[in-house]
């Protein structure tokens, strides 16, 4: 059986991006018959990944079950998988510290997003707080306590993804194998979503100005006008140019990730920017239709969400509490 985890943080509204990079992979994989148990599919609202930074605690609540009711409106069916809240499973932070005193300074002050972060707390005249340095590690316990083989992951995450591998690795060399040393997976196209305004920048959820993201939970308005104000670039020819026409290799990568066509392929189809923007618009708003719809019918019934999370966080807690236990052992702590 091979084994997935991935998680989401509640920082913002899921967007665009976080479904054609990430969720779109977890509904698909969670389907496949060689995965007949629950258990080797997990998927994971990271709440406590939202508390590196200022937060408001009612917002971050909110957000979980927000989050928590857009991946079962995605697809993700709790008879295939195992959908649970991270806080709600102690294993996660008792690893965490296991990994900490496995992990060094200097490469997590190496991480890219904590360098980014932190400037922008430092610019901002906030403090940086210990957590952001070190959620890389809580982040590696989440995935080394299910003994994952997969992590289907955003590109950004992927440096992540290899420190969790560094210390699997790491720590099975000082200690003893114990852990399971995993793998990150990407889709080929879509694998990160710019931003619609800012072509160079990720399409991320806790972005202050929303003008370049389109929200899941965005109206089908709202999802044009955004796209149809999408910045492409100078001259007028339609063509997949990463470097030297981003804004349009944007639309033509949303729309192939929308329609599963090939978006080199795309570009020979366009002569004009405002037709790709129309079919990519439609395309999105076709896309996320049937998400909206089954959001709403959830959220109607937020109870049954929740026994949902419950049900996922007691699987979850069975499949990782062996896989801690050992790794406590193993380090030299006695057992209780």
């Amino acid at each position: 059986m091979t084994r997935v985890f991935s998680g989401v943080k509640p920082t913002g509204h899921l967007t665009l991006g976080n479904y054609l990079g990430a969720v779109r992979q977890w509904v698909a994989g969670s389907g496949d018959p060689a995965r007949q148990r629950p258990e080797a599919a997990l998927f994971c609202v990271v709440d406590l990944h939202a508390l590196t930074v200022e937060h408001d605690p009612a917002r971050v609540r909110r957000l979980s079950r927000q989050a928590a009711t857009l991946l079962l409106a995605a697809g993700l069916d709790p008879e295939r998988c195992t959908l649970f809240v991270q806080s709600h499973v102690d294993e996660h932070t008792r690893l965490a510290y296991l990994l900490e005193c496995t992990a060094s300074d200097g490469e997590l002050r190496r991480m890219i997003q904590y360098r980014e972060k932190a400037a922008k707390a430092q610019a901002a005249g906030d403090g940086v707080r210990l957590s952001l340095l070190t959620y890389p590690v809580l982040m590696a316990a989440d995935i080394l306590a299910y003994a994952t083989d997969e992590v289907p992951v955003g590109e950004d995450q992927r440096q992540h993804v290899e420190l969790t591998r560094d210390l699997a690795v790491r720590f099975n060399q000082r200690y003893g194998q114990t852990f399971t040393v995993p793998r990150a997976t990407h889709p080929e196209v879509a694998a990160r979503v710019m931003d619609l305004q800012e072509p160079t920048s990720k399409m991320g959820k806790s972005h202050d100005v929303g003008a370049g993201i389109v929200y899941l939970l965005d109206e089908p308005e709202v999802v044009r006008k955004k796209v149809m104000r999408a910045v492409t670039d100078s001259g007028s020819g339609v063509a997949h140019d990463r470097e030297g026409k981003p804004g349009v290799t944007n639309l033509l990568d949303i729309l192939a990730a929308c329609t599963g066509a090939d978006p080199r392929a795309l570009a020979g189809e366009y002569g004009s920017y405002g037709a790709l923007k129309k079919d990519t618009a439609e395309a999105v708003i076709e896309l996320l239709r049937p998400v909206r719809e089954r959001h709403a019918e959830l959220a109607a019934d937020p109870a049954a969400v929740e026994k949902v999370l419950r049900a996922g966080a007691e699987r979850a807690r069975s499949v990782a509490r062996p896989v801690v236990d050992r790794a406590y052992e193993a380090i030299g702590l006695l057992a209780p």
